[in-house]
């Protein structure tokens, strides 16, 4: 009797033989180590159905009802032209990737990766079990990739690390995470300041359309001091990526780096997906005992494919348009992120675009009460002309108190008190009904408020001097008034 590795050896040959033509001539092109992988693939036993209906973008398919369930991937063949853009090498139809989204007595609703061009009544579907898990390495430093994975640089394939993660991964459990790092400088100095970070720290980044928070994101991945960066734009513009690379991050930034994008004209799928992609690769840099930060534009964005896709799995819609299942799905991406269980952390920095400017709108609030800070950039402060447009008295950082000495924590609460009572005696002060002398600790304010203003205001290509912030800020707090006011 043959043996079974005779067999597999025998059908992988046979396999080889009969691709013929212009296939033959792509797999040749292609090195040996995904050459095997795809033989191994096709070998397997395949699942599938027939395509019963498609509307919009949700896709209901018959004959794998019982043998799939919720977050499976499936291969949908397409009956017409596939676009250029969809054909790959070991897939020449060009067939569309989709997600298991629910199911019922009708069969099983899936969404796709792309839009369903070409799909057709009765169109085939199989399983494709290889989505649910990725292996990223710490060679994916210095690469830009799509949510599936995908090399966007033109760089050639990426290396796969020696672990598969599976991309919709639990958390770290509570019990198993080492404590909070120590502080991590994030190169903004009204962060840095009044708005401490440390190592596996989540923090949130809260700001209407305009108001800075992606060219504050762009500040600290150039200027931060962790070891690695891992960068998701989720739902952005186009044009803002060759912006990252080439004028934000440089080649020392880039090198440094693993960006992932899902652009805003692409299908929900793909939008979730690279965030959840960017976490994992995060957690495999920090489990080989990287300082790691990750940065996601936007949260917001990311909320806004889950209601999409929780709306055509049958959620009702809720708060403000948004199912249930979206305020379920936030905090299982959000908590992934933090200290790890033994060395390396992941530090997450998370940008929150409000809705009207109100920072109490559904998706900025639950994001608030599950993260462990927020800075809050204003409208008004940003027409002003001070940028970044920190508004210091409504950001908060939960762990300040440890990030601080004893002598940098008295100056901040001296700082955070004049700022305050600036704020609230700035309108009386405008229209001359102040009479200097009356309150020494207003007029304290308003001596000192140009130097903090001063201090806050940082361009983006503003080099970081010599002098500490805190060695700046405690200068302007000690300087005496001037004579004869």
């Amino acid at each position: 009797m043959q043996p079974d590795s005779d067999k597999r050896t025998t059908y992988t040959r046979k396999s080889c033989d009969d691709i013929e033509g212009s296939a033959s001539e792509v797999l040749l092109s292609v090195p040996l180590d995904r050459l095997r992988a795809e033989l191994r693939r096709l070998v397997r036993p395949r699942i599938g159905g027939r395509v019963a209906s498609c509307s919009g973008t949700l896709i209901r398919a018959e004959g794998i009802l019982g043998r799939i369930g919720i977050g499976d991937a499936v291969r949908i063949e397409r009956t017409g032209p596939a676009p250029a853009e969809a054909v790959r090498p070991f897939d020449p139809t060009g067939s569309i990737l989709a997600e298991v989204v629910g199911f019922g007595p009708d069969g099983v609703r899936l969404l796709p990766y792309e839009e369903p061009t070409g799909i057709g009544f009765r169109s085939r579907v199989a399983l494709e079990p290889d989505l649910p898990t990725i292996a990223p390495d710490v060679r994916w430093l210095g690469r830009v990739v799509d949510a599936l994975g995908a090399p966007l640089d033109g760089r050639g394939p990426l290396p796969a690390g020696s672990r598969p993660y599976p991309v919709l991964a639990r958390a770290l459990e509570a019990q198993r995470r080492s404590l909070l790092g120590p502080r991590l400088s994030l190169g903004v100095k009204a962060l840095d300041l009044f708005v401490p970070c440390r190592e596996g720290q989540r923090l949130g980044i809260f700001a209407g359309s305009g108001v800075g928070k992606s060219t504050m994101l762009a500040m600290i991945a150039r200027r931060t001091s962790a070891q690695a960066l891992v960068i998701a734009l989720v739902g952005e513009r186009g044009r803002e990526l060759n912006e990252l690379l080439e004028h934000t991050l440089g080649p020392e930034g880039r090198a440094r780096s693993t960006v992932v994008v899902a652009t805003s004209d692409q299908p929900a799928m793909m939008r979730r997906r690279a965030a959840y992609l960017a976490v994992t690769v995060a957690e495999a840099l920090r489990d080989q005992g990287l300082s790691v930060l990750l940065l996601i534009d936007s949260v917001t964005r990311f909320a806004l494919a889950l209601r999409e896709i929780y709306l055509a799995a049958g959620e009702p819609p809720t708060t403000k348009g948004y199912p249930p299942g979206v305020f379920a799905e936030l905090p299982r991406l959000l908590e992934r992120a933090g200290p790890g269980a033994s060395r390396g952390s992941v530090t997450a920095l998370i940008s929150v675009l409000v809705e009207g400017d109100d920072t109490n709108e559904p998706i900025a609030d639950a994001v608030r009460g599950i993260l462990d800070g927020h800075v809050v950039l204003d409208r008004r402060i940003a027409e002003g002309g001070r940028f970044p447009a920190v508004d210091v008295l409504k950001s908060v950082s939960r762990v300040a108190p440890a990030c601080y000495t004893p002598d940098e924590r008295a100056l901040i609460a001296r700082a955070r008190a004049l700022l305050a009572r600036w704020s609230e005696m700035a309108e009386l002060v405008r229209l001359g009904a102040y009479r200097p002398g009356s309150d020494p600790e207003l007029d304290e304010a308003i001596r000192v408020r140009p130097a903090l203003e001063a201090l806050l205001a940082q361009a983006p290509d503003d080099e970081i001097g010599s002098e500490s912030p805190f060695a700046a800020l405690a200068r302007i707090l000690s300087t005496p008034p001037s004579v004869g006011r």
